[in-house]
């Protein structure tokens, strides 16, 4: 299993990339809408990639994701994506396209389709920023999207939907992780322990 960021790391290394994003640098804002839509979503670094423009509904926050199978849903993200995004999208990418964009949503620095391989590097980046926090990679990032929401006491069900898995026994690997981490509380703070 991936190695799972705590909260304050995942937050440093959004930190650190809206840092970046500030001087407004188009691939800097790209990368932060990138980081910022992998940890709100949980999404896969391959539909990341896949997304379109028109997958995303601002209104209603939610993008429209085709998973594993071609099956589709629906993800909520959260309003630093959403402000990430609008930033990537008003500011950064129509520096980047050219005639190979397409509708694409994420725009590698040749105006095409942006590549995991790419996300997989600027995560890897981000995330080094973070002190004390394990090299990881988008896979990570997912890991940690569903321990928080576990952690912040959603619903096994809920983050099996959000993550796209076919069944539940996938999705339990991670509340492995989340017991983990009570016990290591509970060794650390009980007093009997």
């Amino acid at each position: 299993m991936p190695q799972v960021l705590r909260r304050d790391q995942a937050e440093s290394a959004m930190a650190a990339s809206e840092t970046g994003a500030e001087q407004g640098d188009p691939v800097a804002l790209r990368d932060h809408a990138v980081l910022e839509l992998l940890y709100a979503t949980g999404v896969r670094v391959s539909e990341l990639c896949g997304l379109d423009i028109d997958h995303v509904d601002h209104e209603r926050r939610v993008v429209r994701v085709i998973g594993k199978g071609d099956k589709e849903r629906s993800v909520p993200f959260g309003t630093p994506a959403d402000r990430a995004l609008g930033r990537w999208l008003t500011g950064g990418r129509p520096t980047l396209v050219d005639s190979r964009s397409g509708r694409a949503l994420f725009l590698g620095v040749r105006g095409g389709r942006l590549n995991p391989r790419a996300v997989r590097r600027l995560v890897h980046d981000a995330v080094g920023t973070a002190t004390g926090a394990a090299d990881t990679g988008p896979h990570g990032i997912r890991h940690s999207t569903a321990t928080h929401l576990l952690e912040g006491g959603a619903d096994l069900r809920s983050v099996q939907e959000l993550l796209g898995h076919a069944t539940l026994s996938t999705t339990q690997l991670y509340t492995h992780v989340t017991v983990e981490r009570l016990k290591a509380i509970h060794d650390r703070t009980h007093p009997r322990s």
